[in-house]
């Protein structure tokens, strides 16, 4: 396994972490980051072929979300970023404590999380980005939204008699459902629930933070060919340099990634998706840009716009920093058709008995 076995994330931590961004914020520097201060040009170290080389391990866990709050503007005070900092680690340490015990067992149906806060590690800091703090890692369109989704879409990500809200694929595993949910089918379990991707598209493209545990990300460097590694949970991308895409029959879980130099940024470009990775309820048509730019020698910048015509009414964009780490990458054991899937499907099956012998035994 990673550093944290895989389960689900605890709903009161997810409705702690909201309602920290959601709080109200005062002094807030202008949304624009034209004014902000421009660092002086990075000169990268170069491989053999005169590129930067972009190889090692890099930590993305933060606490700024992937879409923005409501009222918030994309660039926040300082004095924001450090009372947000502080609510999370007061939070961190209030659930570090021990759990009284005599407490009273659960309400029958209420959800009781995963396990405990210790495993969780979905970072402790406000990102910093060209002398700024962030609001989201969106910033485009400006209001840090994802744009909406056009007819069609809401309509094919609702289709399924009797399922009132169907997850995406790259949903994380805590993700709620109303009515007939994706954890009971099988056939509609996420990707990253069934250990196939990892959840929350860490796997990308685009390759984002999962904001729970094994947020590490490494870069495996040729001429020819560029690795993109991730811990969670376990998927590796391989980006092929200077090269045509693949035939448009051919389709890949985590797309086709061609990739190409502009200076020192790394564009890389994705299409050929398949239909079942659904990021974000979008189609095979997604199309994604991810530019990889070393901006000191501890950061590499990654910006990415994501499209899709069948999906979304505008492509969106986003961006956040990779900060180098010397932690190492560990195994993460999770593997579709674990002990989990028997035990659940075994329990539903036995259910169905317990209830076909009430329906027949003599009232």
């Amino acid at each position: 396994m990673g550093r944290a076995p895989s389960s689900l994330l605890p709903l009161a931590g997810v409705a702690a972490f909201v309602c920290v961004w959601h709080a109200p914020t005062s002094g807030q520097a202008p949304s624009t980051t034209g004014n902000a201060p421009q660092a002086r040009a990075h000169t990268p170290p170069r491989t053999a072929d005169g590129h930067p080389d972009l190889q090692g391990v890099y930590n993305v866990a933060t606490l700024t979300p992937v879409e923005r709050p409501d009222g918030l503007p994309l660039v926040i005070t300082e004095e924001e970023a450090r009372r947000l900092e502080r609510t999370e680690a007061q939070r961190v340490q209030r659930a570090a404590e021990p759990s009284p015990v005599d407490r009273p067992a659960p309400v029958a149906g209420a959800g009781v999380g995963g396990y405990n806060n210790f495993w969780i590690d979905r970072g402790d800091k406000v990102i910093a980005l060209r002398g700024e703090r962030r609001s989201s890692l969106i910033v485009d369109p400006p209001d840090g939204k994802i744009p909406a989704q056009i007819p069609e879409a809401i309509k094919r990500n609702a289709s399924r008699p009797g399922l009132a809200v169907r997850p995406t694929a790259d949903a994380p595993e805590s993700a709620g459902t109303q009515g007939v949910g994706a954890y009971d089918d099988p056939e509609i379990r996420p990707l990253g629930e069934r250990c196939l991707l990892g959840f929350g598209s860490t796997s990308g493209p685009p390759t984002l933070p999962n904001y729970f545990y094994n947020n590490l990300k490494q870069i495996v460097q040729t001429k020819d060919t560029i690795l993109i590694f991730i811990e969670m949970v376990h998927d590796a991308r391989i980006v092929r340099m200077n090269q045509p895409h693949l035939p448009p029959n051919v389709r890949k879980w985590m797309g086709d990634s061609v990739g190409r130099w502009e200076g020192d940024t790394l564009v890389v470009d994705t299409t050929n998706f398949t239909d079942k990775t659904r990021f974000r309820g979008s189609t095979d048509q997604l199309h994604v840009v991810e530019r990889l730019t070393p901006i000191d020698a501890n950061t590499i910048l990654y910006q990415f716009t994501v499209e899709d015509p069948k999906t979304w009414t505008r492509p969106w964009s986003g961006e956040y920093p990779w900060l180098r780490s010397s932690e190492q990458i560990y195994e993460y054991a999770c593997h579709e058709a674990n002990y989990a899937m028997m035990n659940i499907m075994s329990g539903a099956r036995f259910q169905e008995k317990l209830d076909r012998d009430r329906s027949a035994s003599p009232r």
